[in-house]
């Protein structure tokens, strides 16, 4: 796994979203749909949603 980053204002936001700590998460994969998260400490990781919909 790449290293984590600290996530941008846009990526807080989303975070915050997901009832989640930003200072407490590392962004390691950003797409334009999903974003990758580490913990700081535990290393556990989650995938959330970045509230961007998918239009066909």
């Amino acid at each position: 796994m790449k290293n984590g980053k600290k996530p941008t204002l846009r990526q807080q936001n989303a975070i915050w979203a997901a009832k989640l700590i930003p200072s407490d998460w590392l962004v390691y994969k950003a797409g334009p749909f999903h974003l990758h998260i580490v913990h700081r400490e535990n290393k556990q990781t989650h995938i959330i949603s970045t509230g961007k919909e998918r239009t066909n």
